[in-house]
């Protein structure tokens, strides 16, 4: 009997751990939804934030990546299909679209947004201060700042007498950034040339535009797709030789000449920033809509070199960062 029993209590010792774990709570998921293309310098910045909040991908915390690769109209199966799992917080990215699909899917799971498309307006939000709902995030302002990268872009190339501007018609922005270009070029006197992509080969038609029409410089707006696009963009403009100014850092360090705007690796760093506060309880409705107030001017002097291009004294001592 003493046996027997002692075999029954070994047993019982050797499945209990097995029980235990199976008792444990599942890791929670986040859910990412991307517009475009994913970017692996964006999203090293992420997974840091919700790293430096005490989750550990494949510990404690699990990502779910969907990417609906430029194509929009694939974002409406993609949300529903992030929804119809165990998702804690939903992460969209990679353009406005993104962040009103996850909505339009579910009105339960919060939602941490990078976009540039105005969450008032597009009803994603009550509020900028108090969201009121399940989504929250950040809002840059990339997209309203066309003229003011049309005068610095003026100022490094001020012999350019044309400067092309790269716009994507398909942006929700679009009028805002054309209206910001026009109204800069009339201000300071200089003739542009409006030109659409909102596809891989649209750009390399644009570029042989830019090449045929005589432009001594280029513009290329913000939009997700361009950003998505950045070494096929950058390259083009390396092989036509044309100063190029950009939305972001990440331009310039694969080898464009200039950018203008805010970080957008900073806007990612938030957003898991954002993730790991509502894993821990917070609610989205409560937390405040981000809006960076800080914008970074870059020059690439290895570029400026290699286009046969001397940067003004009073245009390189305005820039936050300068790439040798």
């Amino acid at each position: 009997m003493r046996r027997r029993k002692f075999i029954t209590l070994l047993g019982s010792a050797l499945a209990w751990p097995l029980f235990a774990r199976a008792q444990q709570p599942a890791a929670p998921v986040i859910g990412f939804l991307d517009g475009q293309s994913f970017d692996l310098h964006l999203m090293t910045a992420f997974r840091q934030a919700v790293k430096d909040a005490g989750y550990i991908e494949g510990k404690n915390v699990a990502i779910y990546f969907r990417s609906a690769n430029g194509q929009t109209d694939r974002l409406v199966t993609l949300a529903g299909d992030i929804v119809s799992r165990r998702i804690a917080v939903i992460v969209t990215a990679g353009g406005g679209a993104a962040a009103l699909a996850a909505y339009a899917a579910t009105t339960t799971i919060p939602i941490v947004f990078v976009s540039g498309v105005d969450p008032v307006t597009t009803g994603l939000v009550m509020s900028l201060n108090r969201p009121g709902s399940n989504a929250t995030g950040v809002y840059i302002f990339q997209q309203v700042l066309e003229g003011k990268r049309l005068a610095l872009l003026h100022g490094l190339v001020p012999a350019a007498t044309l400067i092309a501007v790269l716009l994507n018609p398909t942006n929700a922005n679009f009028q805002t950034q054309l209206r910001g270009v026009q109204d800069a070029a009339r201000d300071l006197g200089q003739q542009v040339n409006i030109l659409s992509a909102s596809t891989a080969r649209d750009i390399d038609v644009a570029f042989a535009t830019v090449r045929v029409s005589g432009a001594g410089a280029l513009l290329v707006g913000s939009d997700p797709f361009f950003n998505s696009e950045r070494d096929q963009v950058v390259a083009l403009a390396a092989r036509h030789a044309i100063p190029a100014i950009f939305e972001g850092r990440e331009f310039v360090t694969a080898g464009g000449l200039a950018s203008y705007g805010t970080s957008l690796a900073d806007a990612y760093r938030q957003a898991g920033i954002y993730s790991g506060r509502i894993l821990k309880g917070e609610k989205a409705a409560d937390l405040p809509i981000v809006q960076p107030t800080k914008f970074e001017f870059v020059i690439n002097l290895k570029t400026a070199k290699a286009l046969g291009l001397a940067v003004p004294p009073g245009v390189s001592s305005s820039a936050d960062e300068i790439i040798e």
